[in-house]
């Protein structure tokens, strides 16, 4: 069964545009020729009432924070699958709704971001995960271990834990603090088994390589290459809610946990 895919900027927007329309050709033309005891038609009514709140919401969802659900564990153990999460979605620049067209430039990805993108083989899904790799780096993914223009992210083992993922069995799995070339985060890594593929390749002008901190269950640049500018939405930051799908429960300890 393939997965339904809302593009809710697209209908923000479209909502935005047709309530401001009917509003607008309401104030000049059609509110001066109805009496005025006279009822607004309700579509009249509703885009006048609604215009205002549509467009404060789009304005803050294109241009400052938006909400997001993670959906699976590929960011584990730093995000956990049900954990909602803010997104700036100034941090890589202002960009105009729906066409993600940068119009104001502020500042670029950084090698130890969580950042919300695009996916490169369908724009229409968002995807979550950690930059590893800046534009001209030396990427080198081999048995289990990162390098960075020939340095190596040292890994330091904290002790055993389980990738737990909804609707699928536990895996045994080790948590370990990385070095990311200065930015420390814990990973998860398959004792035995898991993920073996090995890349070595240099981060063009423009792209940036993507990982998921669950280095034995993440779909990321691994797979199906860089990720273009463009498709840039946001930086995690904060998360706000987190909810447990397993036990059906908030995760009360993980709101407001700064997302590193």
């Amino acid at each position: 069964m393939h997965n339904i895919h809302i593009d809710f900027p697209l209908i923000l927007t479209l909502l935005v545009l047709i309530s401001g329309v009917i509003a607008l050709l309401d104030i000049i033309f059609w509110a001066k020729k109805r009496n005025k005891k006279q009822k607004k038609p309700i579509v009249i009514e509703y885009s006048r009432s609604f215009f205002p709140i549509l467009l404060i919401v789009l304005v803050i969802r294109s241009f400052l924070i938006q909400p997001y659900r993670v959906p699976t564990g590929s960011l584990e153990p730093t995000i956990l699958p049900g954990d909602f999460i803010a997104v700036s979605q100034f941090a890589y620049g202002l960009r105009l709704p729906v066409l993600n067209y940068k119009i104001v430039k502020i500042g670029e990805p950084k090698r130890g971001d969580i950042a919300l993108f695009r996916w490169p083989e369908n724009p229409s899904i968002i995807f979550i995960k950690r930059v590893v790799g800046v534009p001209g780096d030396h990427i080198v993914y081999r048995n289990k271990i990162l390098k960075i223009n020939g340095v190596i992210a040292r890994q330091k083992l904290i002790g055993n834990a389980l990738d737990v993922e909804p609707d699928s069995l536990p895996v045994p799995v080790q948590k370990k603090m990385e070095n990311l070339l200065g930015v420390k985060h814990s990973i998860f890594v398959q004792n035995q088994g898991g993920d073996l593929k090995t890349v070595d390749t240099i981060v063009p002008k423009g792209f940036y390589f993507m990982m998921g901190d669950n280095r034995d269950a993440s779909d990321d640049s691994r797979y199906w290459g860089f990720v273009p500018e463009q498709n840039l939405v946001g930086k995690a930051f904060v998360t706000w809610m987190s909810w447990n799908s397993e036990g059906h429960s908030i995760r009360w300890h993980r709101i407001g946990k700064t997302i590193r």
